[in-house]
């Protein structure tokens, strides 16, 4: 397997995890009554913290990869990509996680939303590139 069908092997893996929890996981968890909260929201975290760490630890490898393997312009775009994701994960859907831990917060979870939408877009641009920079 070449660096470029790793890349975009995980960045597909990464876009279908990243569609299910913005077009599912997040609205269901939005409409989470207040009393109900903080238990579901502790359930949430639970259940996707392990499929995470694989996703994201699967795109860390790959990108270093083919960043190793001398990328070509499209690698490179789904890589930028990639690194949107996973920065704006880290310093904004991460915290907003850890926030709406505390209790039920209607415009935290709006944020949060909004957010992943970032995500979303990131991860669909991620995966065209690598698709393209396959063929």
């Amino acid at each position: 397997m070449s660096a470029e069908a790793a890349l975009l092997a995980s960045t597909a893996a990464h876009f279908g995890f990243q569609a299910t929890v913005t077009v599912m996981v997040y609205p269901a968890l939005a409409r989470v009554p207040a009393a109900q909260w903080r238990a579901a929201h502790d359930a949430h975290s639970r259940a996707i913290t392990g499929l995470v760490v694989i996703v994201y630890g699967a795109l860390v490898v790959t990108g270093g990869w083919a960043l190793w393997s001398g990328p070509n312009a499209w690698t490179l775009v789904a890589l930028a990509a990639t690194a949107v994701a996973l920065t704006v994960t880290a310093v904004a859907a991460a915290p907003a996680h850890a926030r709406l831990g505390g209790g039920h917060d209607p415009e935290r979870i709006a944020a949060l939303l909004r957010i992943d939408r970032i995500r979303a877009v990131a991860s669909t641009i991620a995966v065209a590139a690598a698709a393209v920079a396959l063929s």
